[in-house]
């Protein structure tokens, strides 16, 4: 469990390790049930947007519509942080 939790890159007290290795079980014990289903003669399928394609009306995305983008100054005023062309984030990769 702590292998799994570092890489994950979460920090956990000893008093988190019960309660993750439960959860991580259970959600190992509904792959399992995944599994165990037979999926013969079903496609397989990247993206649920195939069911767009195949006719699937309640399944469709809308379609794509131009709109007019905001002005860079009033989205850059909002902005945290920002050199007046690009937003500035912190770094968040250290190793």
């Amino acid at each position: 469990m702590l292998r799994i939790a570092e890489l994950a890159q979460l920090e956990l007290t000893a008093k988190e390790l019960p309660a993750m290795q439960r959860d991580l079980n259970s959600i190992l014990g509904h792959v399992a049930q995944l599994n165990a289903l037979d999926t013969t003669g079903i496609a397989p399928m990247a993206q649920t947007g195939e069911l767009a394609a195949a006719g699937e009306r309640e399944n469709r995305l809308r379609d794509d519509q131009r709109s007019a983008c905001l002005p860079r100054e009033t989205v850059m005023a909002e902005a945290p942080e920002t050199d007046g062309v690009y937003f500035k984030t912190p770094k968040v990769i250290e190793r």
